[in-house]
């Protein structure tokens, strides 16, 4: 029953009889929800918002996957031919919602999980979520994903600056800032995109703040997308990859140092792992090589009404959007549970889980070079067979 509210209240469960409680209705959340029907097991996706893929719905508009379409569905349902090999952010949504609908997924929307921790008698899961419910489960499997909660450093003056100041999460499109001069603070694919945007759309200044210089990387060359190189590379050694990058980014992509982009100083996988995607190219290198994008130092504060730059530099926009990211939340969740690491990530991802915490699934929390959604796919086959196996004789079954 896909997108219900009716089942808003959902009764606790005894302990032979439990359902898996999935939270978060994106494209993670979803894919385990299925991946656990398919084997019989009734799992129950709680999605705060009132629709299934609620990231999604507020990205800006003209967002595309950087993964193929091909290497992007989700199990048990393929992307439309007809979506193209560059899903757009409004087809992402309408997959998702066709998603839910083919393979009944039971949703319920409008509930908000605040706390997970362990059931009285042991055996399994107690939710704390909206309107006082709780909820028991013989498996939690948490899937809110990396882009939670908009994040924003905490720069001196800000809080008295008086200008324009937007997070990237509220931006839709470049109509609202035409003919005024923008700085996007943040280089990774959506301060790059959004800074095309701009200029595509007629700001008459586009300024991007960079700290720290991206790695690169072409789409697609000759046919060959960037996500196959990806997928092929995934499992070899940091370090190889590393070296291997390097020749590969001389040729396909120029010099930008004149620009005030440089070659990064470090390896490209080297800095996937530590979470910063390569910067997919949609228009920004030629934007910066013409000096359509005019790249400056990092933000350091804001002071008098103007921003403050690493070099010393004053500059007087008339709109700051901040592509700073954005935190994944978890702390409130689980953060007593002992699952997360110091930067607030989980210390287990997909089908392993913990000692002090069986039973407890995270999903959709890394930015793996192979494609997210690839990976999300992958996980939760694995979290569906982990949780069958062992969770039997405690675990809601289907009818039939």
């Amino acid at each position: 029953m896909a997108d219900s509210t009716a089942s808003s209240q959902v009764p606790a469960q005894p302990a032979a009889d439990r359902p898996v409680y999935v939270v978060g209705g994106g494209p993670a959340g979803l894919s385990v929800a299925y991946a656990l029907r398919a084997r019989g097991i009734r799992a129950v996706v709680l999605e705060k918002s009132d629709g299934v893929g609620a990231a999604w719905r507020r990205h800006y508009d003209r967002l595309r996957l950087h993964t193929t379409r091909h290497l992007s569905a989700l199990p048990g349902l393929p992307m439309p031919r007809r979506f193209g090999r560059w899903v757009a952010r409004a087809d992402v949504v309408r997959y998702l919602e066709k998603y839910a609908e083919v393979h009944e997924l039971e949703i319920v929307n409008g509930v908000e999980v605040s706390r997970v921790e362990r059931s009285p008698d042991g055996t399994g899961w107690l939710l704390h979520a909206t309107g006082g419910r709780e909820l028991t489960g013989a498996a939690v499997v948490v899937a809110t994903g990396c882009n939670h909660t908009p994040y924003v450093p905490k720069w001196a003056g800000l809080d008295t600056y008086t200008g324009e100041f937007t997070h990237a999460g509220d931006y839709r499109n470049a109509e609202p800032y035409a003919g005024r001069d923008v700085l996007v603070v943040g280089v990774g694919n959506t301060g790059a995109e959004i800074a095309v945007d701009l200029v595509e759309g007629g700001a008459s200044r586009v300024r991007l703040s960079v700290r720290t210089a991206p790695h690169i990387v072409r789409r697609s060359t000759a046919g060959w997308a960037a996500q196959y190189t990806g997928v092929l590379v995934r499992r070899l050694p940091t370090g190889l990859v590393d070296r291997l990058a390097r020749p590969m980014a001389k040729l396909s992509v120029p010099d930008l140092s004149a620009q005030g982009l440089p070659r990064p100083d470090t390896g490209l996988y080297s800095r996937v792992k530590e979470g910063a995607i390569p910067v997919q190219d949609v228009g920004l290198i030629d934007a910066v090589r013409t000096g359509r994008v005019e790249v400056v130092a990092a933000v350091d504060g804001f002071e008098d009404g103007k921003v403050v730059l690493a070099d010393g530099t004053r500059v007087s926009p008339e709109a700051v959007i901040a592509a700073t990211g954005y935190v994944r939340a978890l702390e409130g969740l689980v953060g007593h549970l002992d699952v997360l690491d110091g930067r607030g990530r989980p210390l287990a991802h997909g089908a392993r889980t913990f000692e002090q915490a069986p039973g407890l699934y995270f999903t959709g929390f890394t930015t793996p070079i192979s494609g997210t959604l690839r990976e999300v796919a992958m996980d939760a086959e694995k979290i569906a067979r982990v949780v069958v196996k062992k969770g039997a004789g405690t675990l809601s079954r289907l009818p039939g």
